[in-house]
């Protein structure tokens, strides 16, 4: 069911933009630079938070989903997945990659088990939850996936993911109508989403003639 730090005036007056934009910044810098009126250096920071960023990072980043230039809002929206894919903790992070390749390989059952074990393990990590459900969808276990989504949100309230994974799953369910409004919270927190921009559109479509029938 899946971003940059003002630099000290000085530094910003003396660098050229372009080489600054290249320098690592830290988290710090990164988190500021999210903000710099240069779009470059918005997408540097963005790029640099996907590398070193932390959960409290992504609510700034969540606010760069809006930003005015589009290679920011897709750089902040990269940044958010891969710390949400970060645990913390290298073992799990390992079982974490070897599950995200057995979904790639469309081994579901063997990344049901990878998911499990991580969840077991590390019941914290919200993505754990997130993929295991994504997986579930994939094979028909709606009920499950739902259960997982409800795992994902109690932890993590801002995965866009995971609501936009409620309003398929609810889709085909044949529940529209709460399957718009999860498309919507969706939405709501990042207005990228192409997909489910449209799907909020066939679903308001097809409830409006729903109506008429009844009018």
């Amino acid at each position: 069911m899946k971003i940059a730090a003002v630099f000290f005036l000085t530094w910003a007056v003396l660098t050229p933009i372009a080489d600054a934009a290249d320098q690592q910044l830290t988290r710090q810098q990164a988190s500021r630079a999210l903000v710099n009126s240069d779009p470059v250096m918005r997408r540097a920071a963005a790029g640099q938070l996907g590398e070193v960023g932390r959960i409290g990072d992504v609510a700034a980043l969540v606010k760069a989903l809006r930003d005015s230039d589009d290679e920011t809002r897709a750089a902040a929206e990269g940044a958010i997945w891969e710390i949400w894919g970060r645990s913390g903790n290298v073992e799990i992070d390992e079982l974490y990659q070897r599950g995200v390749e057995q979904m790639k390989l469309g081994a579901a059952a063997e990344a049901i088990q990878t998911f499990t074990l991580i969840v077991r393990k590390k019941p914290d990590f919200a993505e754990g939850w997130n993929k295991r459900a994504t997986v579930y969808y994939s094979v028909g276990e709606f009920d499950k996936s739902l259960r997982d989504c409800d795992e994902v949100i109690k932890r993590n309230s801002l995965h866009f993911g995971a609501l936009a994974g409620y309003g398929l799953i609810y889709t085909q369910l044949n529940q529209l109508e709460r399957a718009l409004e999860y498309f919507k919270r969706a939405l709501k927190i990042n207005p990228n989403m192409q997909g489910v921009a449209s799907n909020i559109e066939l679903l308001q479509k097809l409830l409006d003639e729903k109506r008429k029938k009844y009018i």
